[in-house]
């Protein structure tokens, strides 16, 4: 548990000092997950947020490609 906690709150605090706290949080928190529930409950709901947030990067990355390589008014013959 000490060591979950140290990790956790490393990362909560590089959330305004330089590091990457992104990637500490949830570290700290698997290691508190596998002791406590409320600590797997917010990696599973981090985790959740995170493959959202993926997938609508994905879908914006393949709608700019696809404007791009095809702008307005213009047709494929051309």
């Amino acid at each position: 548990m000490i060591v979950g906690m140290t990790v956790l709150l490393i990362g909560v605090a590089m959330l305004v000092l330089p590091g990457p706290a992104i990637v500490v949080i949830p570290v700290g928190l698997a290691i508190l997950a596998t002791e406590y529930a409320w600590a797997r409950h917010w990696l599973r709901v981090l985790r959740e947020t995170t493959e959202k947030g993926a997938e609508k990067l994905k879908l914006r990355a393949i709608f700019s490609r696809k404007t791009a390589s095809n702008p307005q008014g213009a047709t494929p013959e051309q």
